[in-house]
């Protein structure tokens, strides 16, 4: 069983995430505590040196050098030795796979995320041998860790409000959830086309009365408009269906009851059918956009 869940590397100066661990576990308590794990690299700053943060199943361990942080969610049992002698590692493959001088000017996220091979690699050795490598001295780490143990950093000490830090730690108790609209159905791509062929419709016509008849008269002009707000209005639609926008029902009410009276009014330029057949595209784009519900999206299992 893996003892060593996640890796990440981040930038001290501003927590930029440099590189981490590709995962794909998917439990509730691990995505809650990677998400603790990024708010606490965004402070790293006010931690130098090793730290620590406790949950109830899950610990996050992290150390700093260079100005660089190294970071791991391990299971509660874990050794802190051992933990710490994991991010010894880590640090010392990193800083001697990439130059000191190209990690601090990268401006991009997660620039060096080539570094998940080695990082499952020393993972993999430390989840299943239960040992560090050769490399790193466990009698060393005992001794710092006695000397300067790990500081102890309560989530509830740290204050993040409206995604702004104000100097100490707090995190939600649970994470905003995230949604997002419905596939689109072969139903609503249909009333998308019609719409689009409605609106291109109302444009040539109100076009070729600007080209020929806006000098006619006040009559004409108001035609003109209509053929116009018509057009608009398709378009509203299709952008309705298509995307999520507050207040979604009135917006959609409000478009189909405007497409009704911009008919009514072009009543005599067109004949009842052509009535007829716009109102029903306006009708089925409304009820498409309607019945398009919000769902939640799924967790990213990732990094």
């Amino acid at each position: 069983m893996s003892m060593i869940l996640f890796a990440y590397v981040a930038r001290v100066t501003d927590g930029l995430p440099l590189s981490a661990s590709t995962d794909f576990e998917c439990s509730r308590e691990l995505q809650e505590c990677k998400k603790q794990l990024k708010v606490v690299s965004k402070m790293l700053g006010q931690f130098p040196g090793r730290g620590t943060v406790k949950n109830n199943q899950l610990h996050i361990h992290f150390t700093s050098s260079q100005g660089i942080a190294y970071m791991t969610i391990c299971c509660s049992y874990y050794p802190t030795t051992m933990a710490f002698c994991f991010l010894e590692e880590l640090g010392m493959e990193f800083i001697s796979s990439f130059e000191i001088a190209k990690i601090h000017m990268v401006s991009r996220p997660y620039a060096f995320l080539e570094f998940d091979s080695i990082i499952q690699k020393i993972k993999w050795h430390y989840n299943y041998s239960n040992r560090p490598s050769i490399k790193i001295s466990v009698t060393n780490i005992q001794r710092e860790l006695k000397v300067t143990p790990p500081r102890q950093v309560n989530m509830d000490d740290i204050i993040v409000s409206n995604g702004t830090l104000n100097g100490h730690l707090l995190l939600q108790s649970s994470p905003a959830p995230s949604y997002r609209l419905e596939p689109v159905s072969a139903v609503g791509i249909l009333s998308v086309i019609l719409n689009i062929m409605c609106g291109a419709l109302n444009l040539i016509r109100g076009v070729h009365l600007i080209e020929h008849n806006f000098q006619d008269g006040d009559e004409e002009k108001g035609s003109v408009i209509a053929f116009l707000i018509a057009f608009i209005t398709c378009v509203f639609q299709c952008y309705l269906y298509l995307f999520f926008v507050s207040t979604r029902m009135i917006k959609a009410a409000g478009a189909f009851i405007l497409i009704c009276i911009c008919n009514f009014y072009l009543f005599g330029l067109r004949n009842v059918w052509q009535i007829l057949f716009h109102l029903g595209v306006a009708f089925l784009s409304t009820r498409q956009i309607l019945s398009r519900k919000l769902t939640e999206k799924q967790p990213d299992c990732g990094v």
